[in-house]
Parts: structure tokens; sequence; C-alpha cells
């Protein structure tokens, strides 16, 4: 019989593998992992990897592990976990540890969500992900692009609770798309956004637009504002041209993407070097997740032809135009998307309010804490601050 203590492990354990899923499959097998192999450790990874449909891993010491395997070694944390779950690893216990598993997995963001293809107005094959009562008042989350879906899953969870809440994942780059996945241009990912919509039956809706997906919010209430009820903007990504500066961050970012953004040949030769600088800045919490678009050269190459379009597309001429309310939210100490690019959004649109907190770095926008989510909770259903 598991303890109570293993059963916690296999939970955690589960989970962690749930979060690393998209970055295992996008990287080929086996993805190696430490610690080395102790005490039954490796079968008990893999009965787990086995039962989600997770690529296999393969324990090693930490000097073998390459830059992800590092980064997914830190997610499932086993040498913390490892007493617990290799306490009982008999094949008495089989029944026991798949419904832990089971269990665990009935609370995962994947089971939280209702899942389905949606296909965009090229036959681009879109991963979709709709929460809340489909009676509620609809909300979209336009979130980071390239990113898998759980990233923003605090958001979900929370804004699902009084509304139908509807995210996507970018087109060509979390479907076998044999090296297509249709257009890049800003105005094919505006698309899917309504294609969101419409699929999951939201006829207008308030968008909430994390990072570059705030771009895609402004885009899109000024493509079909009939569609769009309310924005909020969150620490966005905007190009204004001369009315804003962007951060080192920015402009190097911008720098790399249109390099690799030109060709296959150019996306390999600056994978490496672009993948390195990511590992060293990135926060280990979110590691696993943020990097999944620079797990390979032919995901980099997709991922910076679609964010590259959205770094670039200069939304200054429109925020006149758009006379939906918005909030607008930044932190004095963002070094990764400029505070004064949110400052000129909010000033330039008709109708915002702007919210400047004290603190708050650019990647925290995805560990959003109560406080966040509260303001966005009041602005979307009252429009209050």
């Amino acid at each position: 019989m598991l303890s109570l203590e293993t059963r916690r492990a296999v939970a955690e354990l589960t989970k962690a593998v749930k979060d690393v899923g998209p970055l295992a499959h996008a990287l080929a097998p086996p993805l190696h992992v430490a610690p080395a192999d102790r005490r039954g450790l490796q079968r008990v990874l893999d009965r787990v990897t086995e039962q989600l449909h997770v690529p296999p891993m393969r324990l090693t010491n930490r000097r073998n592990l390459s830059p992800f395997g590092r980064v997914v070694s830190a997610r499932l944390a086993l040498e913390r976990l490892e007493a617990s779950l290799t306490a009982t690893t008999t094949d008495e216990d089989s029944d026991e540890f798949e419904t832990t598993v089971d269990s665990a997995l009935a609370l995962d963001f994947d089971s939280f969500c209702e899942r389905d293809t949606v296909r965009a107005a090229d036959g681009a094959a879109l991963p979709g992900y709709a929460a809340g009562d489909p009676d509620a008042p609809g909300v979209v989350l336009a979130s980071a692009c390239g990113m898998p879906a759980r990233l923003a899953e605090v958001w979900m969870r929370r804004l699902a609770v009084h509304n139908r809440v509807v995210t996507w994942e970018s087109r060509g780059l979390f479907v076998d798309t044999g090296g297509g996945g249709g257009a890049t241009d800003v105005a094919a990912q505006v698309g899917d956004l309504f294609a969101v919509m419409d699929h999951f039956g939201l006829r207008r809706a308030h968008v909430v637009g994390l990072c570059g997906g705030a771009v895609l919010a402004v885009r899109a209430a000024g493509a079909r504002p009939e569609r769009v009820g309310s924005l909020s903007l969150w620490h966005g990504d905007f190009e204004l041209g001369e009315h804003a500066p962007k951060t080192s961050h920015q402009r190097n970012l911008q720098a790399f993407m249109a390099m690799a953004a030109e060709n296959r040949v150019s996306a390999s030769s600056v994978h490496a070097v672009l993948c390195q600088s990511m590992l060293t800045t990135v926060p280990p919490g979110l590691a696993h997740l943020v990097l999944y678009p620079y797990a390979t050269p032919e995901l980099l190459f997709r991922y910076c032809q679609l964010n590259g379009a959205l770094m670039g597309a200069d939304v200054a001429t429109q925020l006149p135009r758009i006379e939906q309310p918005a909030l607008v939210v930044t932190s004095v100490d963002d070094d990764t998307a400029h505070p004064d690019g949110s400052r000129y959004v909010a000033a330039a649109l008709p109708d915002a309010r702007l919210v400047v907190a004290d603190s708050g770095d650019h990647l925290g926008l995805f560990r959003a804490g109560n406080a966040m989510l509260d303001l966005a909770t009041r602005f979307i259903t009252r429009g209050e601050l």
C-alpha cells in the first residue's frame, strides 16, 4: 500500500510531467534528466510518463545533461522527491499507483479545460481551450505568442470562475504541420482570435492581452469592434516607433528574431546562441514553458516569424480609433517590455485607465497573484479598478 507521503510525491511528479510535456514532445526522445538512477527511480518515472503518454525520459548524471535536460530536471525535482517515490515500487501497488496518477491528472490544467482543434480561416490547426460556464460572459485570453496554454493557467482558472474563457496556442507550433502551418502575419493571428471565438460560440467578449497578446488584442478591437466589448492589456510588448523607447531586451530579441526568421538555415545558426541566452535569463519556475518555442531550429524559425511580426507591428496610428473601454497595466521595473510603451498606449486610447505597479517583473505576469487577478476581474465584470 502506498503511504500518504508517496501518494503526494506521485501526484507532484504527475503535475511536473504534465508541465514539461509540451517541451518533451518537441525534443528528440529520450530526453535525459537528472539524477542518475537510484533505488528504482527510473521505473517510477517510466510508469508516470507511460500513463500520461509523454515521451520517455532517461535518468543520467547531471554533467551529461543538455540545456533543455537541465530545464526539465529542475521542474521534475526528482532528487527532492526520490525517497518518497521509491518507498514502494513493487508490482503489488500498481493499481493504487495508477489511481494516484489519475487523481492528480483530474486536477491538471488539461482536465480543467475543454480542448479542441480550431480551424483558422486558412485551414491552420489551432489547439483551442475553453473553461467556465458556456452561458457566462465571454473572455478571450490572448497569451504570449508561441507559449503553451498552460503558461497562463492561473489566468484561465481565475477568470473562468465567472466567465466563459477561451484561449489557443499559436499556429504552426503545436500541431505537426510538416513544415507548414499557414501564414505568419499579424492579420492571420488576429483571425485566429476570432476563429477561436467562433468555435466556442462567443459572439462578443472582453479580450485580455498578455505581453505580445496585447498587440493582438489592440488589432482585434480595431478590426472587429462589434465583437470586442473591452480590453485589458498587461505588460504589452508594443511597437510605437518614436513615441516610446524599447528595452535592450526588446531590441536584442527583435534583432535575433529578424535573423532567425529569414530562413531555416539562419534559424539553425542562431538556435544555440539564442537558447543559451534564454536559459540564463528565464526564471527556473517558468523555463520549462517559456523555452518551448526554442526547443528546435524548426520551432524557432516558425516562432520568430510569428512573434517577429507582432513585435514589429506598429499600433500607434490605430489607438485613437479604438473606443472600447481599456485597462492598461505595467510596472515601473519591467525591463522586458518598456513601461513607457504601456503609458503611451493608455494615453492614446480614448477610454483607457492606466495602472503602473511599483514592482513586478515581466514574467511574473504568468505567476499572477491575487492582487493582479482581482484587478483583472473587477475591470472585466464591473469596469472598476
